[in-house]
């Protein structure tokens, strides 16, 4: 299949806000509410005709930039900043482009604007990982395919020897790499336990929500049948050495899978060697050690890359998520011990193919299987944001995925019935209806993935996404 080239001819943005039914707190940050942005993309081809596509995203506040002198509402202007950067970019360009180009042309560009405004890398990516999966919606869309088949036919066209963004893959057959990829049809939801959550009944919040939905850990495992958990550590080893203790008594004899996440409030690698010799030598927690695969994001950002983990890498396999600013930061990490890295939505799906790409490469080049891509949320929403991402990790073969965004928002309850009842048409294995909206369904620990895989445009069905546009703001 050719990569067409087309125009970006029109990009537009919306917002409705998100409340949440319960504080999420992660590292030093606690969310309550947040917007979520939907970009609208049409695109012109050679010969005159014109296709639409959608994407959604959470604007989370203090994970793009964690500067505590910013309150709320600059950090969505920084946001708002990166989508209208992106857009001005990918609408001005003169020449027909694949999808691929259009991404690859303006990388360099758009880091250096926001740069020079003094934006975090990871704000400059938040424009263009929105309006590529847009643009992917309505390629995908104008020749009814679904986003696995136009990914594995390399519909949008990824040619990395011709980009200059990703050398160390140079010789690399990326072509084959696509075509060996065949979606999921289903996959295991890796619950998040945040920093404010209730572990049981005897620190339930006094003011929870009685929406019918689950308010602590304890009954979301009942709930949802979960196996899979990452847990947020806070930074102070002794305080997370507590939490975990209390975490394990829950959820030891059901946890298949663990995974941690230090959100970057470790100093370096010797604080964070203090909390894994506590963790390791702790006798309650060595179930719970023993099922933990890897550890996330340790160390602050400023500090990540600037050593050698590689000692404590060798003990526990360590993965970067907000050092995983740009396009080379894996390779790297990789240099200083780090094994994995996280496919995140609001960093691009490019960036998790061209990562999940080096991990095999690595791999095959070394002849074992140390390096890995993991699928990890912010908050993602029921709707066009969940399916999107569900839909990328579930073609690139990942068996587990974070999902939180279903404990701290009740689902759809917020959006116009019509749209509840769009989106459960579109994708009923997906969603369900339970304590009077629609929302997300995980049955026994697990998504069902198969109406994504099939599904023509990035995971939307149809055009719109049978999302109600005129329920939400206009802006920018």
């Amino acid at each position: 299949m050719d990569a067409p080239r087309f125009h970006i001819e029109e990009i537009r943005f919306s917002e409705r806000d998100v409340a949440l039914r319960l504080p999420f707190r992660f590292g030093a940050a606690t969310v309550t509410a947040c917007p979520q942005v939907y970009v609208r993309a049409r695109i012109r081809f050679e010969n005159g005709g014109t296709a639409e596509g959608c994407a959604a995203e959470m604007m989370v506040p203090k994970w793009f930039d964690k500067n505590p002198a910013l309150n709320n509402e600059q950090n969505f202007e920084q946001l708002r900043f990166a989508l209208r950067d992106a857009r001005d970019a990918y609408v001005a360009e003169d020449d027909a482009q694949t999808a691929w180009t259009h991404f690859a042309s303006n990388y360099a560009g758009l880091q250096a604007r926001a740069k020079a405004k003094g934006l975090q890398a990871l704000v400059a990516s938040y424009g263009p990982a929105l309006i590529d999966r847009a643009v992917m919606d309505a390629l995908c869309l104008h020749t009814g395919t679904s986003f696995a088949t136009a990914m594995s036919a390399n519909l949008c066209g990824i040619d990395i020897a011709g980009s200059g963004l990703a050398d160390d893959l140079a010789g690399f057959d990326m072509p084959a790499f696509l075509a060996s990829h065949s979606p999921r049809a289903s996959i295991a939801a890796r619950h998040t336990v945040g920093l404010a959550d209730a572990i049981d009944d005897s620190d339930a919040l006094p003011d929870a929500p009685a929406d019918g939905l689950p308010t602590t850990l304890a009954a979301a495992v009942k709930r949802y049948g979960l196996t899979h958990f990452k847990l947020k550590l806070c930074g102070n080893t002794a305080q997370d050495i507590d939490r975990l203790q209390r975490i394990a008594r829950v959820i030891d004899g059901h946890a298949q899978l663990v995974t941690l996440d230090g959100n970057e409030q470790y100093t370096d690698a010797d604080d964070f060697a203090v909390f894994l010799d506590r963790m390791l030598s702790t006798p309650v927690l060595w179930k719970l050690a023993q099922k933990t695969v890897f550890v996330e994001q340790p160390i602050r950002r400023d500090a990540a890359l600037e050593r050698s983990v590689s000692a404590l890498g060798k003990r526990i396999p360590l993965l970067i998520d907000e050092s995983d600013a740009t396009l080379d930061a894996f390779v790297q990490a990789r240099a200083l011990g780090y094994t994995g890295v996280s496919s995140k939505s609001c960093k691009g799906f490019y960036k998790s193919v061209v990562n999940a790409a080096r991990c095999a490469h690595w791999n095959a080049t070394e002849g074992e299987s140390r390096y890995f891509l993991s699928g990890e949320d912010l908050t993602m929403q029921a709707g066009i944001g969940v399916q999107q991402d569900l839909a990328l990790v579930g073609w690139l073969g990942l068996s587990h995925v974070e999902r939180n965004g279903h404990h701290y928002v009740n689902g759809l309850a917020a959006v116009p019935e019509a749209e509840q009842q769009a989106l459960l048409k579109l994708h009923p294995g997906l969603y369900e209806t339970s304590d009077g909206a629609t929302r997300l369904a995980i049955r026994g620990g697990q998504l069902d993935l198969s109406s994504l895989a099939t599904a023509p445009g990035f995971a939307t069905g149809k055009l719109g996404a049978g999302i109600s546009w005129d329920a939400m703001r206009s802006v920018y």
